[in-house]
């Protein structure tokens, strides 16, 4: 889908929500007054599901400040007062009036209504390939609204038909476990309706609906039912790790068997700070990039979510990954003769994994239009899950050994072979240093109740999820409860 994407389909555009579109109250003729005249064709649904994908690309901030939010990285940038939103959530002084959390919510929420918009007229018109096509569409609703409930936790549920202009007035907050529900059923239906492998890249696959929901019961602690899940996806034989570490995040090794789900980009289609959420490109990589860097292999950047030591001591002895997710910027320049600023909280460390490489297009602001794809759902976090879910399960010891001990052999490290809690943690470890900088580590946190003996500023009962923003709470009325703490 790289090459394929419609930022502007006029027929298939959908109504952001009211709260998503502006901060005051507008009247606004409604553009899908012709809804009638659409759907009518396979070409109509395919358009208007490329427009539900397109969502996607502004997770790029879900990845960035989820990272950020943990104890992996810290907000950098040129000074203490860049992207104040962002500093706020770093130091675990956010409030419900933090602009990015806001884009957060309405980037999300937009995304699901674009799935609704198809949802909601996915009956009038039968074509060959129908349930496939819904089949994604569900799973992309299930990825919004999974990524909605991890930050803000009950939020407000709509199921087959668009939240549209006024409807703020009466749609209330939905308790999570009701959420929950309403993407484990999305991703069963994406399961037995989707293939194996799909005619193009980047769309969803069976493989990625299994993945997704084997994650979805992970976070409810249902450890049976997610690791019945996961082995299905390992013993499907469609993924294997890729032998060679330092590929994956290269250009070349995109879309590789390794990848379960990943986010496309593109630099062909450039963007402004007016619009990020525009982007064709992964606008988080320029984000993270090393500030007025003048060198080889990569670009300049804003030097954001700079890898704290601790993560990078994280790191066993030998371990292959260390050098390929973090890079040392002052051994690098020493060794290449390059030449960097040190912006705001600088630690010497960058997100390897995802900072601007050289040879891209550089279509528009340069920074916000990277090619990089997000790789959502590796088959490394794949194999960790269920090694987390079939120890913290009690269903075998021996079977998350296996898994977690193929992830360690491909880093050049000695098997594992401990059992009970000593294993957790060796579980708990390995996800942190095998997914360092791909914005895991805050929620994986959160969900095995770590987090407040982890992350400086955290106060249980109030940071497990952020706020709603206020003027989300005022538009609707002021009927909707903040989230506790805020």
């Amino acid at each position: 889908m790289k090459t394929h994407k419609i930022k502007s389909i006029v027929y298939a555009v959908v109504l952001l929500l009211l709260w998503a579109c502006s901060d005051d109250f507008v009247e606004v003729a409604s553009e899908d007054q012709n809804s009638e005249d659409f759907f009518n064709s396979e070409e109509d649904y395919q358009n208007a599901l490329i427009a539900a994908y397109d969502l996607l690309q502004s997770t790029y901030l879900n990845v960035m400040l989820g990272e950020i939010a943990s104890d992996n990285t810290l907000a950098g940038g040129e000074s203490a007062t860049d992207v104040p939103g962002i500093q706020e959530v770093d130091d675990m002084i956010h409030t419900p009036v933090n602009q990015q959390l806001r884009d957060i919510w309405n980037w999300m929420f937009s995304g699901v209504n674009r799935a609704n918009y198809i949802l909601e007229f996915q009956d009038k018109t039968d074509f060959q390939g129908r349930n496939n096509v819904i089949g994604q569409t569900r799973f992309l609703r299930a990825y919004y609204y999974f990524e909605l409930v991890k930050w803000f936790g009950d939020v407000p549920l709509a199921i087959d038909q668009r939240i549209q202009f006024g409807d703020q007035f009466s749609i209330d907050r939905t308790p999570a476990s009701e959420v929950y529900a309403l993407i484990e059923a999305d991703l069963e239906f994406a399961v037995a309706n989707l293939p194996a492998v799909q005619a193009e890249t980047g769309r969803v696959t069976r493989g990625a609906a299994q993945a997704l929901l084997g994650k979805v019961l992970l976070y409810q602690d249902r450890f049976t039912e997610a690791a019945s899940v996961l082995d299905e996806v390992i013993a499907s034989g469609q993924y294997d790790l890729v032998q060679d570490y330092t590929t994956i995040f290269e250009q070349d090794g995109e879309n590789n068997i390794e990848s379960v789900f990943e986010i496309q980009y593109t630099d062909q289609e450039g963007a402004g700070f007016g619009c990020l959420q525009c982007s064709e490109g992964n606008v988080a990589v320029g984000f993270n990039g090393i500030r007025n860097y003048n060198g080889p292999i990569f670009d300049s950047g804003f030097s954001f979510n700079v890898p704290t030591q601790e993560a990078f001591d994280e790191f066993e002895a030998g371990d292959l990954r260390r050098d390929v997710a973090i890079l040392d910027i002052d051994a690098f320049a020493a060794q290449n003769g390059a030449t960097f600023v040190e912006g705001f909280e600088h630690t010497g460390y960058y997100n390897r994994k995802y900072i601007p490489r050289q040879g891209d297009l550089n279509t528009g602001d340069a920074n916000l239009t990277n090619p990089n794809n997000y790789r959502a759902i590796r088959f490394a976090d794949v194999l960790l899950m269920a090694a987390e879910a079939h120890n913290r399960g009690g269903s075998g010891d021996a079977t998350a050994q296996q898994y977690l001990n193929r992830v360690r052999m491909r880093a050049g490290l000695p098997d594992v072979m401990l059992t009970g809690s000593a294993l957790t943690d060796a579980i708990y470890h390995e996800r942190r240093v095998e997914l360092v900088g791909e914005g895991h580590h805050f929620f994986d946190l959160v969900r095995t109740g770590r987090a407040a003996s982890e992350i400086e500023g955290f106060t249980t009962g109030k940071n497990e999820l952020f706020p709603i923003p206020a003027i989300e709470i005022q538009l609707a009325g002021n009927r909707w409860e903040q989230n506790p703490g805020y």
